[in-house]
């Protein structure tokens, strides 16, 4: 699907690069490391308090354990070509996808690495030799997982896909005809290919996804999987909740009021996971850290050690919040986990 040529071009195809916060800066310090891909790659140490990585069964009993970001690479270490939809027919364009690789102090059990990624809206390159018609074009996120099992994960490592899990923050759809925008569609096909690859999925809805004929929630998944909105699950000693959707219109698919958003994610903070995925929310400290500011008041209230996000792009894609959230922005983004 991706050609050598295309795979390796951070720094010559003008991709914006993330970074870390500003403010932040005071209490973290840039180190220079190396992969197999780059000679040098530009790395953010995110400093941590004291004792900060003890396992919180120290601190507040056996039900939670914490997972904290402790690097994030903001270099890309692969990108990979794909195609996004445009405004009207034949307007499609050539996009890319960064993938960039973080360091955790732990990781789930019998896991040696997480893949996080969402708002993967995009088809695959055309295949070599074939018209430029976008017929038939498989989603991003159905050809994406065996790439990444197959190729790109060796870029870091030697990993077996059996022991990589999968957090999915949602919106996974892009119409056929790649002439339209903001498209909704089935994404099932995208949960399944994820499910095939890797030992384990736990996700939630974006606001452009549907599930086949029970539109807002699939009736059938790999039993590997774990679909979530306004439920937790346990993987592997972690607590994972999920909350699907944006606060909009309860008269469209995938939403709901900013009050009942708003008490979903609050009952999910009171059990104390030890990381949120949703698909919408909090705003970041920085400018262009777009989000919902109620959101983040009460996170900072009942703060979750970590919150992976989509819906809407962070040119820079890590926060930490007033309430000590690290917040992970991956839309139109991959970053993986790995231990430091």
């Amino acid at each position: 699907m991706w050609p050598k040529s295309e795979r390796d071009a951070s720094e010559n195809l003008g991709i914006r690069t993330a970074g870390i916060s500003r403010d932040a800066q005071s209490s973290q310090r840039v180190r220079v490391t190396h992969s197999q891909r780059h000679k040098h790659v530009l790395s953010t140490r995110i400093a941590t308090p004291n004792n900060s990585t003890q396992r919180t069964s120290d601190r507040i009993g056996l039900s939670k354990i914490l997972m904290k970001i402790i690097d994030f690479e903001s270099v890309p270490f692969r990108i990979l070509p794909y195609l996004n939809a445009g405004r009207g027919p034949g307007q499609f364009t050539k996009d890319l996808l960064p993938i960039h690789r973080a360091a955790v102090d732990r990781l789930p059990d019998d896991t040696d690495a997480v893949i996080v990624t969402a708002d993967l809206q995009g088809r695959e390159v055309f295949p070599k030799g074939r018209p430029h018609s976008p017929d038939g074009l498989r989603l991003l996120g159905e050809v994406l997982p065996a790439e990444l099992a197959d190729d790109v994960l060796r870029d870091i490592g030697e990993f077996d896909p059996r022991r990589i899990g999968v957090l999915l923050a949602g919106d996974f759809y892009t119409v056929p005809a790649l002439d339209k925008r903001g498209g909704s569609g089935d994404v099932t096909s995208v949960w399944q290919a994820f499910a095939e690859q890797f030992g384990w999925v736990v996700g939630v809805a974006g606001n452009h996804d549907t599930f086949g004929e029970n539109r807002t929630k699939p009736k059938r998944l790999p039993s590997n999987s774990h679909y979530l909105d306004g439920e937790v699950v346990r993987v592997g000693g972690l607590k994972i909740a999920g909350l699907g959707g944006i606060i909009g219109n309860p008269q469209r698919i995938q939403r709901r009021t900013e009050d009942d958003y708003l008490q979903c994610l609050e009952e999910l903070l009171l059990q104390e996971p030890s990381i949120i995925i949703s698909h919408d929310g909090p705003d970041g400290p920085d400018n262009g850290q777009r989000g919902m500011p109620s959101v983040r008041n009460l996170i900072d209230q009942l703060p979750p050690p970590i919150l992976i996000r989509g819906h809407a792009h962070w040119d820079v894609p890590f926060a930490t919040l007033t309430g000590g959230t690290q917040v992970l922005n991956v839309d139109a983004r991959v970053v993986v986990l790995t231990l430091d």
